[in-house]
């Protein structure tokens, strides 16, 4: 999320641009559009390999901020950035080539939307901060993990065959690609934690008006 903050921890925030963690984002950033054109020109594997990369290594740059103690106040802002240009990029490519119904897509820019601009709003205006929580990390991953499976569009299994609406795949009696029982996953996921933050933003808020008024 691009404007809710990271779980407290003790390291030093620093000023320095070209650290190894910001460089890695900044790589997995370039990645975005390579792999949407490579998607574009038909080359599944490829497509899936690129993105896999660029999500994988969001744990990464992370990890080596935190261990390296260079923790970067440009990195705090990039590495979530990134992150959900990745989100869009992986949605908007499988719905164009027509691997991912519109709604999916709908909902996670409608998430994004919502969790840019309330926590940008709250960070400028109140400055309140909203952590993120580790469901919320693993919804993001659950996400990733099926668009790689959607990608790579192998295998196929089953549908469950308890309907046959084609704007929910898998559970149709057609085949589908075992990658998207993981953005089902995900996006239930992401629906809980989502209500997490819109309330805990909005007691903050409250509690900071009170404050103001108070003052």
């Amino acid at each position: 999320m691009a404007h809710l903050a990271p779980e407290e921890h003790p390291e030093e925030v620093t000023d320095r641009i070209l650290t190894l963690p910001n460089v890695i984002s900044f790589a997995r950033m370039l990645m975005v559009p390579v792999y949407l054109v490579v998607l574009l020109q038909g080359h599944d594997l490829a497509a899936t390999l690129l993105f896999a990369v660029a999500a994988g290594t969001d744990f990464l740059d992370g990890q080596i901020a935190r261990r390296t103690h260079c923790v970067s106040k440009l990195g705090q802002l990039l590495d979530p950035a990134v992150d959900r240009l990745l989100m869009v990029a992986g949605v908007v490519g499988l719905l164009l080539v027509g691997r991912l119904p519109l709604w999916i897509v709908l909902f996670v820019l409608a998430r994004d939307l919502l969790l840019l601009a309330g926590g940008g709003y709250l960070i400028k205006r109140w400055g309140i901060r909203v952590p993120v929580i580790y469901p919320g990390k693993v919804a993001t991953t659950l996400l990733f993990v099926g668009f790689a499976g959607l990608l790579l569009n192998r295998p196929l299994v089953p549908g469950l065959g308890v309907c046959e609406l084609s704007w929910l795949p898998g559970f149709t009696s057609e085949p589908a690609s075992w990658g998207i029982w993981f953005v089902y996953a995900g996006l239930l996921l992401a629906l809980f934690t989502t209500i997490y933050y819109v309330q805990q933003g909005a007691t903050k808020l409250v509690a900071a008006v009170r404050a103001k008024q108070t003052a």
